[in-house]
C-alpha cells in the first residue's frame, strides 16, 4: 500500500485517479477501532522514530516541520503556539476537535484522508499494535514535555 501512495505521488496522480497494482488487490480500509489497545511505550518510542523527522517530544521539544507533540491528548487540534498550520487545521470542523487516543488512532492510519489539505505527507500506520504503542509513548509526555510515567 505504501508503494501505491509513493507511486501516486511520483506520477502526480490524485486521490480520484485509480492506481492499480497488478500483483495485489487493494485491501478494504480497516474499520477504525473504538479505542487503541494498551500499548508498550518502549516499543512506541521505536515507532516514533518514523515521526521524529517532523515532530519532537520531551522537555526540549520544539516545532519543526510539524508541531511538537507534548501534551497531545486533550489538546485542541491546530493549537500549538508558534506553529504555522496548514489551512486544513484552521477550518472550524478541524479546529474545534480535541485530540483523544481514539481520534489520533484514526488519524494516524491515514492523515490525508482524515484531514484533506493537510501538509503532513506521512502515509500512515496500518499496524494496530504500532498505533497502540505510539499512543502509549506519546501519553507519557505532559504539555511541559516532562514524562508523567
Amino acid at each position: 500500500m505504501r508503494i501505491a501512495v509513493f507511486a501516486a505521488a511520483i506520477l502526480g496522480l490524485t486521490a480520484a485517479t485509480p492506481l492499480v497494482l497488478a500483483q495485489s488487490p487493494t485491501p478494504a480500509p480497516a474499520a477504525p477501532a473504538a479505542a487503541p489497545a494498551a500499548g508498550d511505550a518502549a516499543a512506541g518510542e521505536r515507532v516514533f522514530a518514523q515521526c521524529r523527522a517532523c515532530h519532537q517530544v520531551g522537555e526540549t521539544a520544539r516545532n519543526t516541520v510539524g508541531p511538537q507533540l507534548n501534551g497531545l491528548f486533550g489538546r485542541q487540534a491546530g493549537s500549538v503556539q508558534g506553529f504555522n498550520y496548514s489551512p486544513a487545521y484552521k477550518t472550524p470542523a478541524v479546529a474545534e476537535k480535541v485530540w483523544s487516543e481514539e481520534n489520533f488512532a484514526t488519524y494516524i492510519r491515514d492523515p490525508r484522508a482524515v484531514t484533506p489539505g493537510t501538509r503532513m505527507v506521512f502515509a500512515g500506520l496500518r499496524n494496530e499494535g504500532q498505533i497502540a504503542n505510539l499512543v502509549a509513548y506519546l501519553k507519557q509526555f505532559a504539555a511541559d514535555g516532562k514524562r508523567t510515567q
